[in-house]
């Protein structure tokens, strides 16, 4: 294929120990792309064209110039630098842990992405450590962030086409430091949920004499069960202090794994719920939550046996509270104090 203005000089740049040679693309036939090559079309596609390595054909030529590249370059590595995509690669590797994939290199960026339904542990310090090296990112989901099989918790990216491989060598030092110091545990990881099975005890004198519907079970159940773990028994006692403290030490005898009373979480002067826990010999870790919606929140421990009040906002907001302590509980956390305090920050949830 030939062109009216085409040009076979060569251009060559010297970049550090790097030497990148543009060439025209017709003279590119049975010559290596030095890196991937994007493909966009204004609301339809973005994506991978050619992949670094894709060896120049005559058919490609058309393609090559529909995205604007008239030239292309060829490109010889210094002995002190990586590709971007091998730089991607290394930095995922070295900080990626249990329950985690990596997806191929695109454009110097690698995913690293959950295998199963988990809670995220990302280590910020770790994050902005490596941010500060300059000429490489890693961009993360926050720790305690639930996902889903196949959703990423990171991504490591490489800025310029090439890197220093001090840089990179950095980040594995980081990742081995912290993985020395913390038992093997990787920066990145994902925590597993354990099936748990949940002693429901819903309160109030209005549903336990059939007035209203109940409405605290299904939305219970619904948020247990998205997690796999389940509503074993649920039972129901009036507003009375001394039925409800009854009712929990039943669902305490029936080694359930988790205890939550729904209802008469607020200060009016019939609502028994938070007196009836502490009087059940609860050790109450927090009554009240910095987050909205979810501040009326009791959690506490029974025997070791996590046990909540949950207030109404469980039945009807989407996201509460219960919905950041949950996950944590199903991971194998003990909360404390420290940990109810923390939620305050980015604690308003605008539905």
């Amino acid at each position: 294929m030939t062109h009216p203005q085409h040009k076979t000089d060569e251009a060559v740049e010297q970049h550090g120990s790097t030497v990148l040679k543009e060439v025209s693309v017709y003279d590119a036939i049975g010559m290596r792309l030095a890196h991937d090559l994007t493909r966009i079309i204004p609301g339809q596609f973005k994506g991978r064209l050619f992949k670094r390595g894709h060896v120049v054909t005559e058919a490609d030529i058309p393609s090559l110039l529909d995205i604007g590249k008239e030239h292309i370059y060829i490109m010889e590595l210094g002995a002190d630098e990586l590709h971007e995509d091998d730089a991607a690669i290394r930095m995922a590797e070295a900080l990626y842990g249990d329950e985690l994939q990596l997806s191929e290199p695109h454009e110097g960026k690698v995913s690293i992405k959950s295998t199963l339904l988990g809670l995220a542990q990302v280590d910020a310090s770790i994050v902005e450590a490596i941010n500060g090296l300059g000429e490489i990112a890693l961009a993360t989901v926050k720790t305690n962030t639930v996902v889903k099989p196949g959703e990423p918790i990171a991504a490591t990216r490489a800025i310029p086409l090439v890197v220093p491989k001090t840089k990179v060598e950095a980040v594995e030092r980081l990742a081995a430091e912290y993985r020395h110091a913390n038992a093997g545990a990787a920066p990145l990881r994902v925590r597993p949920f354990r099936k748990l099975r949940v002693g429901l005890l819903t309160t109030g004198g209005e549903v336990f004499n059939g007035r209203i519907e109940d409405k605290f079970g299904p939305a219970v159940r619904g948020k247990l069960e998205a997690f796999g773990s389940e509503v074993a028994e649920q039972r129901f006692a009036p507003d009375d202090r001394q039925t409800i403290v009854k009712e929990i030490h039943y669902l305490l005898e029936q080694r359930y794994d988790m205890i939550l009373v729904t209802g008469g979480m607020s200060v009016d002067p019939d609502d028994r719920t938070p007196g009836a826990i502490k009087a059940s010999g609860a050790d109450i870790v927090s009554y009240g939550t910095p987050m909205l919606p979810g501040s009326m929140l009791l959690i506490g421990y029974l025997n070791g046996v996590p046990i909540m009040g949950l207030p109404g906002c469980v039945m009807h907001d989407p996201y509460t509270s219960f919905d950041v302590l949950l996950p944590r509980i199903l991971a194998g956390d003990i909360i404390v104090r420290d940990d109810i305090i923390s939620m305050g920050y980015g604690g308003l949830y605008r539905c």
